[in-house]
This record gives structure tokens, sequence and C-alpha cells, in this order.
């Protein structure tokens, strides 16, 4: 394993990361997974239920997260934790590592994180970390991207100055939630690709009259199979 980039360097990073992001079409799949994870919030009967969100970027999901609860947001960039404070005053943020934040532990009823494994140093810890921050039987709601079909089907730019890129397939995934957490679904959703034969079959001249004969169920196959872009996890946590 490679030694990860100083703090400094994946703070700053981070920092410039919604100028350096730009709008690159990842809607889908951002709203995909805010869908997932307020479906799966909807279905949780916990009064006063209390939610943090690791990685939040500029503070775009909380809102909805509000919907369910108290919620507590944080992400290692000052500047888009700044951002947020201004869009969203009724969230707390906190700004820093999340693996030295002062968080009281077992606090937390649902702990969300989208997208934020693949750039952490040490996955397993990070993973034990929102395990200590959950009370008893809390709930983990995590996304993150799908190595097989990033790497074989998809071009994407190197890392960054900074950028830690550490993608997990699905078998990693369940390995390193083991440990603390029952996983109660692991799946594989939204299709896309830019190169290779899941381009083809991705492709709108494809899609459109699959679609028109059979609705949903042709994505639905190819995320059974594993072809989509992001894995979601719902994992409870679980005494030692």
């Amino acid at each position: 394993m490679t030694t990860p980039p100083p703090l400094t360097l994946q703070q700053r990073f981070w920092d410039s990361w919604a100028a350096i992001s730009g709008d690159k079409g990842y809607e889908e799949i951002s709203a995909r997974q805010a869908k997932i994870i307020c479906d799966w919030l909807s279905t949780v009967d916990v009064p006063d239920m209390k939610l943090l969100e690791v990685g939040c970027g500029t503070g775009w999901f909380c809102p909805r997260l509000a919907a369910f609860g108290s919620v507590t947001a944080t992400d290692l960039s000052p500047t888009q934790i700044e951002t947020a404070r201004a869009l969203f005053p009724q969230v707390q943020f906190l700004a820093g590592d999340f693996m030295t934040l002062e968080l009281e532990p077992e606090q937390f009823d649902v702990v969300v994180t989208l997208e934020v494994l693949a750039h952490v140093a040490d996955q397993q810890a990070f993973v034990e970390r929102i395990a200590k921050l959950l009370k008893p039987s809390g709930l983990l709601m995590l996304a993150t991207q799908n190595r097989p079909v990033l790497e074989r089907f998809n071009r994407i730019e190197p890392p960054g100055p900074g950028q830690i890129r550490r993608w997990v397939d699905a078998r990693e995934l369940a390995g390193l939630l083991s440990r603390s957490f029952r996983v109660l679904e692991l799946k594989s959703v939204t299709p896309r690709a830019n190169r290779g034969f899941l381009r083809l079959l991705n492709s709108r001249k494809v899609n459109y009259p699959i679609r028109a004969l059979f609705g949903d169920r042709f994505e639905n196959l190819k995320e059974r199979l594993g072809l989509g872009w992001t894995l979601v996890a719902l994992a409870r946590k679980v005494s030692p």
C-alpha cells in the first residue's frame, strides 16, 4: 500500500474540488444514491433520530436528511464547510479529519456517507470509527464507487494532487463491514460506462427500444449483474 499524501495536501485538494470537478454529468449518480438513502430512512422508526453525514461537501444532501431528524455533518474541507454553513444553518457542520474529530461515542442512530470510502487512507479504521459513533444496533448507509465497473468500462481522469483513490468491489466492501456490521443490503446501482461493451449496453440507441418494451427491467438486470457505477450498502451495527 502506498503512503497516503499528507493531510494538508488532501485538504487542499478537497478545498478546490468544486472548481476542479465542475459539472461532469454525475447528477444521475448522486440522485440515485440520495433516493436509495431516503427510501431506507423512511423505514426507520426511531423517535428524535440523530444522523451523521460523513463527507458532506457543501451540504447538498443535508436538507433531505434533516427531514428525518437532527443532522450533524462533517467534511475535511473547511472551504466546503464554510459554504455549507451559509446555505444550511439548521445543520451542525464540523470541518476536519473525521478520524480525529471530537465526537461522542454511540450518539447517532444513522451514519450516512456517500463516495467517501475510496478517499480515506485506512478504510477499515474508517468503518470502525463509524461503528463507534453509532448507537447499539445503529445503521450505516453507505455509497461508494464500484471498482470493476470504473476500471473496466470507464475512462477516469487520474487522481489529483492530494487525492486518495482506492475503489473497492462488492466482496471487498462486505469484508470491510463484516467486523462491526451485519450487512442487510448490498447492491450495485446506476449502470454507467464510456468504454467497452457496457458503453454499448448503456447507449440511448440500444436502451430506448428496450425500455419502450420492458421498462426498467433491463436496467435492473444490469444492476443485479453488478454493472452499476455505485455500490450501496445498508448495514446494522452488531455487538463486539
